[in-house]
Formats: structure tokens, C-alpha cells, sequence
């Protein structure tokens, strides 16, 4: 019974002593990419100042600070971005020891496949959905008269509310392949909540989308499509896995 309890805390010793070392990768990563990012911080806010959609809009800063934090914010996401594959790779390393060799090559596969992923979220939202949404609030403020004096802070703070959550929604194939294959979906449950997905995918598309109706198809669509991609992967994945003979 003694030795039980040493084994279980030299376990735990050791997965503690795992998780850290790979803790400390993500770290370490994530400060060199922080330290990169301070230094492409300027090319990538002239980048985004040189846009198409940008250029009709004058940046102001309302105090000293603003413009720090703007590089600071800049970099931050930028380390963000190039540390979740790290992230990723490091999550699936700790947890490779729990799984089969089939499972493990399984799941290595999301690493790169959810990095790509984000990274069509974030292009589709920044090229073509965050636009559309600045054009629209930009003729709303003329239509009633307004005088345009757009801070660099408030300016950020509305891409990266646009661009993320879409980047997010864009990992929904690979969340709902996921939970099918651990068991907590299955085909014929998507499909008899088609509609109750497609009302929730309008919400949150009118909730991202400006409020006509042409900005409202082109966020709500492609979500639908992604649930749909995401319906249809996981109806083949279990047709696959049917098809396996069981080993007698």
C-alpha cells in the first residue's frame, strides 16, 4: 500500500516536472516572439495604415500612452500568433504518453491543420469582413453629420474584436471532428440540430457582420458552409470507422 502511494507521487512528480519543461518552451517562445514582434511592430501598423480601407481613416492619439500601447498590443498578438503552434505541438507532447500510436498520429495532425485554420479566419475577416464593417460605420457617421477624429486605440480595439472571434469560428471542422471521435457527437445529432445551428451561426453573424443585409450573408454563409464542412467531415469519419472490421 506504501509503495502504491510513492509510485502515484513519483508519477506525479514527474508529470509536474513534464508540464513544466513544457511550460517553460511555450515561454520561452512566446518571449521571442514578443521580442520580434517589438521590432515588426512599426512595418506591420504601416502595413495596416497603407490599406485600402485604412487610408479614408486618420489615426489620433488622445494621450502619450497610446501609441505604446498600440506597439505593445501589436507585438503581444503578434507573439500570440506565432507561439499557438508551439502551444499546440507542446500540448499534444504532454498528453502523447496516454494515447496508442494511432491516436497519437491522429491528433499530431491538428497541430498544423488548427494553425492553418486561424490563420484562414483571420485573412477572411481582415480582407474581407472588417472592411466592409469600417465602410459601413464610416457612412453611418457621415449620414449624420459627424466629424471624423477616429483614435488609434479605439481603431484597434475594433479590428481585433472583427478578426479573432472569426479566426476562432474558423476552428469549428476541427472542434466538431474532435468531439465526434471522443464520442460526445455523433452524425445523426448534428443533423437533427441543423436548424438550431444555422439560427445560432444568423446571431452570431449579425452580431459580428454590420447590420445590412449584404454584410450580413457574406459572415453568416461562411459560417454555415463551416458548419456544414464540418457536418460532412464527421459523417465520413464515422463511415470510416464503421467500415472497420472489428478483430475477432
Amino acid at each position: 500500500m506504501r509503495g502504491d502511494k510513492l509510485n502515484i507521487q513519483e508519477d506525479l512528480v514527474n508529470h509536474l516536472t513534464e508540464l513544466r519543461k513544457r511550460l517553460l518552451i511555450v515561454i520561452c517562445c512566446f518571449l521571442v516572439a514578443m521580442s520580434g514582434g517589438l521590432y515588426l511592430s512599426p512595418s506591420i501598423l504601416r502595413y495596416i495604415k497603407s490599406g485600402l480601407t485604412a487610408q479614408s481613416v486618420e489615426w489620433n492619439v488622445f494621450s502619450f500612452t497610446d501609441g505604446l500601447f498600440i506597439y505593445l498590443r501589436c507585438a503581444f498578438l503578434f507573439a500570440i500568433l506565432f507561439t499557438l503552434p508551439v502551444l499546440l505541438y507542446q500540448t499534444w507532447a504532454f498528453v502523447r504518453p496516454g494515447l496508442t500510436e494511432t491516436e497519437a498520429k491522429g491528433t499530431l495532425a491538428y497541430v498544423p491543420v488548427s494553425f492553418i485554420l486561424f490563420l484562414i479566419g483571420v485573412s477572411f475577416s481582415y480582407f474581407l469582413v472588417f472592411p466592409m464593417m469600417l465602410r459601413f460605420m464610416i457612412e453611418m457617421n457621415h449620414n449624420v453629420g459627424a466629424v471624423e477624429t477616429y483614435g488609434i486605440d479605439r481603431y484597434f480595439s475594433f479590428l481585433f474584436s472583427v478578426v479573432f472571434p472569426l479566426g476562432v469560428a474558423f476552428e469549428m471542422p476541427l472542434i466538431i471532428l474532435f468531439l465526434t471521435k471522443i464520442g460526445l457527437l455523433t452524425t445523426q445529432r448534428l443533423k437533427s440540430s441543423r436548424k438550431y445551428a444555422y439560427v445560432g451561426l444568423a446571431i452570431v453573424g449579425s452580431c459580428i457582420s454590420p447590420p445590412d443585409f449584404v454584410s450580413h450573408l457574406s459572415v453568416t454563409v461562411p459560417l454555415i458552409l463551416l458548419f456544414e464542412i464540418s457536418v460532412l467531415i464527421s459523417y465520413r469519419y464515422a463511415k470510416r470507422l464503421t467500415a472497420v472490421p472489428n478483430p475477432t
